[in-house]
């Protein structure tokens, strides 16, 4: 690429391999390679989208493990793209780049997980291109024998997060709101006060980004920011100072940028939506602008006019803007997940690095005599202290500014005049005196709890011994304190663990506190085994490694990841259960539950968060994910889909919100900035229209009824009362409702007027009434008194579902709805519909807008024991309802077998193993269908009930007449007695003729109901 001229931003993509979640799913690879072009395939339609870059690196199968742990080609025909490769084709690059004395920079984008970090750093003996660049260039300056020209590295680390900068290479608290960035006239965007490590050797190197993913770790821990809400640049400077051809010493500088950017689904603005709150938080603020900036820039490269490239909109952008269409050039790589149910972010991550590969930037090679460099900036620095002085200074100057800018100018000035070897000195000096312990191997003669991360990259990096004796694990700042968190959840003393020499124990200090093992509360002293699990608070994982003795080469401690933790306590949870995940996916149904499941198993570390976020600002609101079944509002209860939404609840209050999953994602980075803001300045204080926790009520969907229509096929009526069911199954209350057939004037017909075949009503005049006299049991308001509930009900061709008055503050609801429908000639669609589908009578609670504190609530300043209770009964009646189903479902597949022993099955179950359905084929009769037993079962139960009261009938008329033998009152009035008999007579032969005419029609509406079906 030729110095000073336009050098167009070079574009590789890279597919990774399936990772466990996407395996668990049955996901399907729509990526695919040829040469440079990448093909993305539609997984709905089949649509193909191609794409072009300067490289296309397949790295997603035909790989195979090397002794050492290294992933290789399995043949010499394999396309894939190793580590290795990876660094020749970008790597090596920007390392050519850097001795020419351009700035480079190399830019990871993608989804959280796609493998950004995996390229950038590498994993294991997989080392990523940060490491072999730097190795490489180390390995360049020991091979250099010019005795004259000295070579300089030096070494930076910070993470953005929040819109604020934090240096990963300071020990100890940072300034609050983080390092600020300045912008100089020549040098550009810098951020003051950043470490900057001069470096001799890769050792070094090594050691410091060791020590910055440490406080990386534990700041992700802190902050509640896990490492894809984040983002990290490593700098390298690498200067050549060396005599010119006149004698002149001359310094040839290069910046290598090395940045891995935040899950790019965090810059999806889609959860403002709908959504009261639109702007966003400063957390997703930089991604969003970084979009906006490669927009204008590849807008500018197409050659429109007047592009304003917005730089200056977010911290991100103002540290690239020499990367992006500046002094640089620039690699970007884009990591692509494989999987179908991830199709919406590859495809935006495609979009977005294609716009990328048209950015232009300008490089020039930065040389000048480093006497040039003293001479300018003391030339600055009189201008800047004039200014100060009164002298030159433009009105309304900011002098805190000019101040800033003589201080940075005066700390390079002393930074060239001192030798290389003095500032090598007293970065090793400082090194030792901040980072070396003496206790930094305790963990490998001890027990130890390991961190787990959301990244690979940042877990087991911190690593607490658990030494003999007592130790108590909590917040920082208490000297009681031997292990200090600072997650989300964590108390002041959070758990106790006991190290007898023997074997370990952990105990919650409160009932506050919450402790996981293995995905399972524990309120009491319990013994930790080795590859336990441990959850303290709401997001701290930990994986417990045993004694020594216990440890073996054989233990699988990468199984323990992030997904491993949050799948086991989503089981826990029993969320398996009630999307009945399946093991094998042998449908689309079952692979759209299994994404499903996904999707409810990432949201639990969200909905954690929240949690504890509302808890220590103190909200007073509860968070909870569920699944809504679309078939609850199916009028076929066929519909397949589930989504995701959370229930949001007052405490206090008692007021509920239904939030979709991406409004509730909006909604929490809002809460994570308010939260960070919180730590840094130990309050927050918004207003209610910007409160993320803060919603207008609304109404609230509590479940559904299906009412069966095809009893009005027949032109008989419909008069039950029908259980309302919520999405999990649960009774919410009784719907008392009627549909009857009637005239055109809204008069019920007679039972003469119902007809022997559906048929036998097209194209005739047919009127009926809809009507929902009452609601009874109604839950909703049983819990709040001032609570209402109201209907909505779908039925046929109506675009809007048809709605009831509310009622107010009544658990036996009078809904008093009806409504008259008039067809002059029975259409056939309808005909259809009542005899395939039902009307859904759908149950909605609406709440008062006066925020009434209930006494009965949990009281503002925390009841932890009722709150205690409250979860522990929660979780009991979850795992009950865990058994319950298990057994149901064992009790159902043991009916259906015996059934089919007995013949009285059509066909056999699906659940039938083939042995019994090939064993049976021959011999199970065709008869009619379960359906129709029970109704007919039902019919003559109900037919011997009422006959219970002819046999006490006749039973009178045996004693009358035994009594008037046997008795000489009546004897003489023969007549009277005579008459009395007929009478009972009379009476029993009504009784009689009303029991079978009731048998009768149950039995000809039990045919009619079976017929079709």
């Amino acid at each position: 690429m030729p110095g000073g001229g336009g050098d167009s931003v070079k574009v590789a993509v890279r597919v990774r391999p399936f990772n466990q979640r996407e395996k668990s799913a049955g996901s399907k690879c729509i990526v695919s390679m040829n040469g440079k072009t990448t093909h993305l395939k539609n997984p709905v339609n089949g649509e193909v989208k191609s794409f072009s870059f300067d490289h296309s690196y397949w790295s997603h199968d035909s790989f195979k493990e090397d002794e050492e742990g290294v992933y290789e080609r399995e043949s010499t025909e394999s396309s894939y793209a190793d580590q290795r490769r990876v660094f020749e084709d970008l790597g090596q690059g920007v390392l050519d780049n850097a001795w020419q004395g351009y700035n480079a920079a190399l830019f990871a984008y993608g989804q959280t997980g796609s493998g950004k970090s995996y390229s950038m750093i590498g994993y294991n003996a997989n080392k990523g291109i940060v490491p072999i660049t730097c190795g490489e260039l180390f390995k360049a300056i020991d091979d250099n024998k010019d005795t004259d020209k000295q070579l300089r590295v030096s070494f930076s680390m910070l993470e953005i997060y929040n819109e604020q900068v934090r240096d990963l290479l300071a020990k100890g608290k940072q300034q609050t709101g983080g390092l600020k960035v300045r912008q100089n006239q020549k040098f550009g965007f810098y951020v003051e006060g950043l470490k900057k490590v001069p470096v001799k050797n890769y050792k070094q190197i090594e050691n410091l980004m060791e020590q910055g993913t440490y406080n990386r770790t534990t700041a992700s821990t802190n902050m509640n920011a896990t490492s894809s809400r984040s983002h990290m640049v490593i700098t390298i400077k690498f200067e050549q100072v060396f005599p010119n051809a006149m004698g002149q010493s001359t310094t040839k500088s290069s910046e290598i940028n090395l940045v891995d950017l935040a899950g790019s689904e965090r810059a999806n603005s889609t959860g403002a939506t709908g959504d009261r709150l639109k702007e966003g938080s400063a957390i997703n603020q930089s991604l969003s602008s970084l979009g906006n900036v490669i927009s204008a820039l590849a807008d500018q490269a197409m050659g429109k006019k007047k592009v304003m490239v917005p730089y200056r909109d977010s911290v991100l952008t103002k540290l690239l803007q020499s990367a992006l269409g500046g002094n640089s050039r620039t690699i970007m790589i884009a990591a692509l997940s494989p999987a179908d149910i991830n199709y919406d972010e590859t495809l935006s991550t495609l979009r977005y690095a294609d716009r990328a590969k048209k950015i232009q930037n300008k490089a020039v090679v930065n040389e000048s005599p480093t006497d040039r460099l003293i001479r300018e900036l003391k030339e600055e620095n009189a201008k800047l202290m004039a200014m100060l002085g009164g002298k030159g200074a433009k009105p309304g100057a900011d002098t805190n500014l000019l101040e800033e800018q003589l201080q940075e100018n005066q700390r390079k000035m002393a930074e060239m005049q001192q030798s290389w070897e003095q500032r090598l000195e007293e970065a090793r000096r400082e090194w030792e005196k901040e980072f070396r312990s003496t206790d930094r191997n305790e963990w490998e003669k001890n027990p130890y709890l390991m961190n787990v991360n959301e990244d690979p990259q940042l877990t087991g990096v911190v690593k607490h011994a658990l030494v003999e004796g007592s130790m108590t694990i909590g917040k920082s700042g208490d000297p009681e304190i031997h292990i200090a968190l600072k997650g989300l959840g964590i108390q002041k003393q959070h758990a106790t663990i006991e190290n007898d020499g023997r074997s370990v124990w952990i105990k919650p200090c409160s009932a506050h506190a919450q402790v996981l093992v293995n995905g399972s509360k524990i309120k009491q002293k319990h013994e930790l085994r080795h590859m336990d699990r441990v959850k303290l608070g709401s997001s701290s994982l930990f994986l417990y490694i045993g004694y020594q003795e216990e440890r073996s080469d054989s233990d699988q401690v990468d199984k323990y990841n992030f997904d491993y933790f949050i799948t086991e306590l989503a089981e826990h949870e029993g969320i398996a259960v009630e999307l009945h995940t399946p093991r094998e996916f042998d449908t689309e149904e079952d692979h759209a539950t299994a994404v499903v499941y996904q999707e409810y198993v990432d949201l639990m570390p969200d909905i954690a968060e929240a949690n504890a976020i509302s808890e220590e600002l103190n909200k007073k609101l509860k968070f909870e994910s569920e699944v809504k079944s679309q078939s609850s509002h199916d009028t076929k209860a066929k519909a397949k889909e589930k989504e995701i939404i959370v229930r949001v609840t007052n405490v206090l209050t008692k007021k509920v919100w239904i939030w979709s999953k991406s409004k509730f994602l909006h909604r929490k980075l809002i809460m994570n900035g308010l939260y960070a803001h919180f730590m840094d300045h130990g309050e927050v204080t918004v207003s209610k229209e910007q409160d993320p926790f803060w919603d207008p009520v609304e109404p609230i969907f509590l479940g559904s009824c299906h009412v069966w229509l095809k009893m009005l096929a027949y032109s008989d009526e419909i008069d039950e009362h029908f259980t309302v069911h919520n999405y999990h199954g649960k009774e919410e209350a009784v719907v008392h409702v009627q549909v009857l057939p009637c005239d055109k004037d809204g008069v019920e017909l007679e039972e003469d007027s119902m007809v022997l075949e559906p048929e036998d009503l097209k194209d005739k005049a047919f009127h009926f009434l809809l009507k929902v006299p009452s609601c009874m049991s109604v839950r909703w308001t049983r819990e709040d008194p001032t609570r209402g509930v109201m209907c909505k009900l779908r039925f046929f061709e109506e675009n809007e579902p048809l709605c009831s008055q509310v009622v107010w503050s009544s658990t036996v609801a009078s809904i008093d709805y009806q409504k008259l429908f008039s067809y002059k000639k029975m259409p056939m669609s309808l005909l259809q519909y009542l005899q395939r589908e039902a009307l859904v009578v759908e149950l909605w609670g609406t709440q008062g807008t006066k925020e009434v504190r209930h006494t009965n609530a949990i009281q503002e300043n925390g009841n932890n024991a009722q709150l205690e209770k409250l979860d522990d009964e929660r979780a009991n009646l979850k795992k009950e309802n865990f058994k319950l189903k298990t057994e149901l479902e064992r009790q159902k597949e043991a009916v259906k077998l015996a059934r089919v022993g007995r013949g009285s099955f059509s066909e056999l179950p699906a659940s039938v193993p083939s042995s019994i359905s090939s064993s049976s084929s021959t011999t199970v009769p065709k008869t009619h269908s379960v359906g129709l037993d029970v109704e007919l079962a039902k019919s003559i139960k109900s037919f011997f009930q009422d006959m219970r009261s002819v046999q006490q009938q006749i039973k009178d008329m045996k004693t009358a007449v035994t009594t008037v033998q046997s008795s000489n009152v009546e004897n003489g009035n023969l007549k009277a007695a005579l008459q009395k008999q007929s009478e009972n007579l009379v009476r029993t032969e009504n009784q009689i003729n009303l029991c079978l005419k009731n048998l009768k029609h149950s039995v000809v509406n039990t045919i009619k109901k079976s017929k079709d079906s």
